[in-house]
């Protein structure tokens, strides 16, 4: 059996779609696997913020029209960047087993993001960053910065900032975990929902593709995603609104924390839910619905103002 294997041409995502080519290829001898690798909106234009490119999956919507369209037979995305509405005809027939899902900081100069003095520039291009920062850290500046991790790695000091924060999980799968400084916890920065987390996906009817690829699923990733994002579909399903969102599995509970704040930090609303891990989607909706009862609806609104205009 040969199949073709679509990615974006960056290292990072090479290296995590070479990780899944070596697993299908562990569970399937003789397998061949063709990397085909597809430029995407995001690729082309690396300058302009994210939240201002457009239409959603601007690092997705090319490699997904590659499988609607026949050219390759799965793709591998980080699931962070995958809009929650997927295109009619493709399902993830496999979200494997979570990497590190925290931000990573990066600096030469200071520890950590509490040394830094007044007036110091992070470096982020999320929005998500941005709010939680400017929240805990009101003294503190915040520059976008745009580019694969070794254009950002070489250029934060080059926009005048002090530190840069990048997640961890992308560092982690090239190996350049040397390059950080600490890792900061999830209650100082708590994660993009999915953060971590690959997304395999096919198109729908390839049973004998899916059959193989769903072997690499892992249960406890996929649920804590799945309420996750349901979370972020419920604020509104924007991968760029300043939401973060992370859950954590304990026997047969499932138990999610939320983050929505404003772009300046000064209204943030942190709030957890829980319940049984078979209702993750339901965990989410609860938790996105008492968001936007608790402060939420404003932030939004104000979002929606400022990054509309």
């Amino acid at each position: 059996m040969k199949i073709r294997l679509g990615t974006r041409a960056s290292l990072l995502a090479r290296t995590q779609s070479g990780w899944v080519a070596d697993q299908l290829r562990a569970l399937e001898p003789g397998l061949e696997i063709e990397e085909v690798l597809i430029e995407t909106g995001g690729d082309q234009d690396q300058e302009t913020p994210l939240h201002e490119a457009g239409a959603p999956g601007v690092f997705t919507a090319e490699v997904e029209r590659a499988l609607l369209d026949g050219r390759v037979d799965l793709a591998v995305h980080s699931l962070k960047d995958l809009p929650i509405q997927q295109p009619e005809g493709l399902i993830l027939a496999a979200i494997p087993e979570r990497e590190d899902p925290r931000d990573a900081w990066i600096s030469a100069d200071h520890a950590s993001l509490v040394d830094l003095p007044e007036g110091s520039v992070v470096a982020t291009g999320s929005l998500r960053r941005r709010s939680q920062i400017l929240h805990r850290h009101p003294h503190l500046k915040v520059e976008g910065i745009r580019g694969n991790i070794d254009t950002r790695l070489a250029k934060y000091r080059e926009h005048g900032a002090a530190g840069l924060i990048l997640a961890a999980s992308g560092m982690n799968r090239v190996s350049r975990q040397s390059d950080y400084r600490a890792l900061i916890s999830v209650t100082e920065m708590t994660p993009a929902p999915g953060q971590g987390a690959l997304a395999v996906e096919v198109r729908q009817g390839d049973e004998d593709l899916v059959r193989i690829v769903s072997k690499l699923d892992h249960r406890e990733t996929r649920e804590c995603v799945t309420a996750e994002r349901a979370l972020l579909s419920g604020l509104g399903g924007g991968c760029h609104l300043p939401v973060g969102a992370i859950a954590g599995v304990s026997g047969d509970h499932l138990s999610l924390c939320g983050v929505l704040g404003s772009l300046d930090g000064e209204k943030l609303v942190r709030l957890s839910a829980e319940g049984p891990r078979s209702d993750s989607i339901g965990i989410g909706t609860k938790l996105s619905a008492l968001i936007r009862r608790t402060g939420g609806e404003e932030i939004l609104a104000e979002l929606d103002a400022g990054l509309n205009t």
